[in-house]
């Protein structure tokens, strides 16, 4: 008896010892993943930087001037007649986050965060305060490039493959969030190549649950090497606050708008000149496609790029230089993103059989050009021109209506719905063919009301916007 006690009384001690070196084993992965982190923070924290933004913002002033009059009767008096005073103008701060990419001082950030900015101060981590000067932006991206300029080498960070970033990894966020300097966070890629979330009209955006915050805007998204990956851009939120959904731009994208900037102080971007659709179960079935997927031209725009290589309504269009295509949306990203007059190989299924076919690409027409007015600012709005691929994804017949290219945070078209990539067809049921029309019809409006018929890919509708 002694000896089965001493057996079962050995076989718990052995149990307990394999226990604890398990919750050993746990503790010591606990450690070395707070090991890691703190090392990424050590390494990337100096070359992340807060944005200090000074903007001037005129504010209307309306008054009376006093006629003298005599009426009939002969009695006089003072006639108050209405009349626009000179603008008060008032300084406006904003923050955001940004970061360092060479050592002498290039800097990527937020378009917001710089945008319409009179005055820019970045401050280092060590505390050191430079002006900085705007080099480009791109609002169609969110992208913005800025320098500072100091006689050292600054330190920078290293920028990472995007492409290469798998969902699950794990990522940290660095940035300024409400102003707090230097703070990171972690979390994982929750999702890849988010482009309909109505951020910028060319969105690619990785998704992270990594806490993400007013302030953190423009900020570098780094992987387990301490590698920028993405720039955090924007939450999804009913708060106003941070709610497991954040968006990086991937840094391969920004890098592309980055290098154009640099060398040619513009964003030029493709365009094929094809009304597209994305190819379910149903559009496969009928067209005798194997299985659902590609993109459908349902037409041609004339004398474009695609009329030009040949590419006819009814091709599903399933690769392009030896990749999947994806959905309309990427697509187009991948199209735009070429620089105008690249050769695209394209492997397309027509009529039962498949088809490889080359399309060299023209240069976006208004690419880069944004309209903007007095009025157009009071709306919070700013309209581009609408190019032919994004027409009929957004249910807009032909190519009638101007883009959605910006809208301002809190103002009268934010606060009636409008986003950035959705159509404005006609203003006060008058159809608007161009730019110009729209700043035409616009430019007629006299209640203070307009009546926008906006299109966004689940259809049409009619929203009212007050003019300020």
């Amino acid at each position: 008896m002694k000896k089965m006690n001493s057996v079962v009384m050995g076989a718990v001690l052995g149990l307990a010892l394999v226990a604890g070196a398990a919750e050993s084993a746990k503790t010591d992965v606990l450690r070395e993943t707070g090991s890691a982190f703190a090392q990424i923070a050590k390494q990337a924290l100096p070359a992340v930087v807060f944005v200090d933004v000074e903007t001037t913002v005129e504010v209307p002033q309306y008054g009376y001037r006093y006629q003298p009059f005599q009426d009939s009767l002969g009695r006089r008096g003072q006639l108050a007649i209405p009349q626009e005073l000179e603008p008060k103008k008032y300084s406006q701060e904003g923050q955001g986050s940004g970061f360092i990419i060479s050592k002498d001082g290039y800097i990527l950030t937020n378009n917001h965060v710089v945008k319409d900015a009179d005055r820019i101060t970045v401050t280092l981590g060590d505390e050191r305060k430079f002006s900085a000067k705007v080099i480009g932006s791109d609002p169609k991206t969110e992208v913005a490039l800025i320098k500072i300029d100091d006689p050292h080498e600054l330190p920078y960070l290293e920028l990472g493959n995007s492409d290469e970033l798998e969902v699950g990894e794990w990522v940290l966020a660095a940035g300024n969030p409400f102003g707090l300097s230097q703070t990171l966070t972690a979390g994982i890629v929750s999702a890849k190549g988010r482009s309909e979330v109505g951020i910028a009209e060319y969105g690619n955006f990785i998704q992270t649950d990594a806490a993400i915050n007013p302030g953190n805007s423009g900020g570098p998204l780094l992987n387990v090497d301490g590698e920028v990956v993405g720039i955090n851009t924007a939450i999804y939120t009913r708060t106003g606050g941070y709610m497991g959904i954040g968006f990086a731009i991937p840094i391969n994208q920004a890098i592309q708008i980055k290098d154009q900037l640099v060398k040619h102080g513009k964003i030029s971007r493709s365009v094929l000149g094809i009304y597209i659709q994305d190819v379910d179960e149903e559009l496969a079935k009928s067209f005798g496609l194997e299985e659902k997927g590609g993109i459908l031209i349902s037409d041609v725009v004339e004398d474009s790029a695609a009329e030009e290589a040949r590419l006819e309504e009814g091709d599903i269009i399933v690769e392009m230089d030896g990749k999947k295509v994806g959905k309309v949306a990427a697509f187009r990203n991948r199209v735009a993103s070429t620089p105008p007059d690249s050769t695209l190989k394209l492997k397309v299924f027509r009529n039962g059989k498949y088809k490889k076919i080359s399309a060299i690409t023209k240069e976006m027409e208004g690419g880069g050009v944004v309209a903007d007015s007095g009025l157009l600012e009071k709306i919070g709005l700013s309209v581009d021109a609408l190019d032919g691929d994004a027409a009929r994804q957004l249910g807009c017949g032909g190519e009638q209506g101007v883009l959605v290219a910006e809208v301002g945070q809190d103002s009268p078209a934010w606060r009636a719905g409008l986003k950035p990539g959705q159509i404005i067809a006609s203003i006060d049921r008058k159809p608007i063919g161009n730019v110009e029309e729209f700043m035409q019809a616009l430019s007629e409006v006299e209640d203070g009301r307009v009546l926008f018929l906006v299109a966004d890919g689940r259809g049409s509708r009619f929203v009212v916007v007050s003019i300020e």
